[in-house]
């Protein structure tokens, strides 16, 4: 990789010289803002989505269906964005991705005012397509970082989303009843705002000639994608990163449900979604560090245990406390475990692979998360929150399993 890096800024001393830190030190923070704001959305979406949907949708077991399919969306989205950027560069890409956001939050709007759950559904769909861009966020960091720096990239950039555990809940509650006889039709409308600063944002990313140029050479042709699977260090960042985000997910979707359904108020709710973004988040600020100093296997494997600690907790009460608790305990885990898969996954590709194995893992990673989301609303109506918290073992387990098994190989 850093060969890579030296060739492809060899046409100037300058880039070749100051590329890592200057690249660094001007992306990752407008990359942080990037995720602070994709994720400020995503924890309004869900906070609110499952209630918008139990409200106007018809059949009540639909009410997780905004949200599933916007997983699906990302899913869909996650190849021809990668293969989009490849050709016309991240940063144009990026901004592209902006106008389905907004275009989705002015129909969410919409749908809301005039209850209909089928719009409202397209419209969080569309949000989906700008997710399906925006998590090529992490992704940038770490390429437009060096080797030394990739995990503390990639850490930085997902640590942006710690503003989403109090803006998108607040500006969710704050804006519930903006549009009189429609609950959250404000909030959709406020998310707006989010696409517009992003927009804003990605405007002064300045990526160096090697992120951008999507035809750079190496001296040895590229892999085919069915080599690149077959690395061990693959299969434990796509085991690891997809069921670690399918367990948050379909735990964080049924939530709002169980605790309408146990009476909570909204503010609560708000409150624990809220908490649960912070656990997800704010680890990253020294997930690098500690991946540096105790290897990724100790990180990961505190990550799992923080897993099974949250299910436990679920199980034992369903008191305010006991879904604060889980809920950051499930944060923390996402965090630990998404983040070191990620960062594993950079070590197995080289530059002109970087599309099509970037691609091939977030595709994996939010097919999982797809139906996790789809599965929870069915879950919780049909069999309750227990089912939920029991259903999510055998994926911790798989995880656990995994971890172990790469620990000789590739994690000392």
């Amino acid at each position: 990789m850093a060969g890579a890096v030296a060739a492809a800024a060899a046409p100037s001393a300058g880039i070749e010289l100051n590329w890592p830190m200057t690249s660094f030190s001007r992306n990752v923070p407008l990359l942080a803002v990037c995720q602070a704001l994709m994720m400020s959305s995503n924890s309004l979406i869900g906070a609110t989505s499952a209630l918008v949907g139990l409200e106007i949708a018809s059949d009540k077991s639909l009410a997780t269906l905004p949200q599933a399919l916007a997983m699906v969306a990302v899913m869909l989205t996650t190849v021809p964005a990668a293969l989009l950027m490849q050709r016309i560069g991240r940063k144009r890409g990026f901004m592209i991705a902006t106008l389905f956001g907004a275009t989705g939050s002015v129909l969410a709007t919409v749908a809301i005012i005039k209850a209909e759950f089928w719009l409202f559904v397209f419209a969080v769909a569309l949000v989906g397509v700008f997710n399906g861009f925006g998590n090529y966020y992490r992704f940038t960091a770490a390429d437009v970082s060096d080797d030394a720096h990739k995990s503390r990239a990639v850490g930085y950039v997902m640590a942006g989303g710690i503003a989403a555990a109090f803006v998108g809940p607040n500006v969710a509650e704050l804006t519930r009843e903006l549009v009189p006889d429609a609950p959250f039709a404000g909030s959709y409308a406020a998310q707006l705002g989010f696409y517009v600063l992003s927009f804003v944002a990605i405007s002064f990313f300045a990526f160096p000639r090697k992120s951008e140029n999507s035809h750079a050479r190496s001296e040895t042709p590229a892999r085919p994608l069915k080599a690149i699977a077959r690395q061990p260090k693959f299969v434990v960042a796509v085991i690891c990163g997809m069921l670690s985000y399918a367990i948050m997910s379909l735990v964080m979707t049924a939530t709002p449900l169980a605790m309408q359904s146990h009476a909570h108020l909204f503010e609560d709710t708000s409150f624990v979604i809220q908490w649960h973004l912070v656990g997800m988040f704010a680890p990253a600020f020294v997930t690098g560090h500690l991946i540096k100093r105790f290897g990724l296997f100790y990180v990961m494997l505190t990550g799992v245990l923080a897993g099974f600690a949250c299910v436990v907790i679920n199980l034992s009460g369903t008191s305010v406390g006991h879904f604060w608790t889980a809920l950051v305990l499930l944060g923390i885990s996402w965090s630990f475990l998404f983040i070191g898969a990620s960062t594993l996954l950079t070590e197995t590709y080289r530059e002109e692979e970087r599309a099509k194995t970037q691609s091939a893992n977030d595709f994996m990673v939010f097919s999982a998360v797809a139906a996790a989301s789809l599965s929870a609303g069915a879950i919780q109506t049909s069999f309750g929150w227990q089912a939920i918290n029991i259903s999510v073992l055998p994926l911790l387990l798989i995880i656990l399993i995994s971890l172990f098994w790469a620990r000789r190989q590739l994690l000392r």
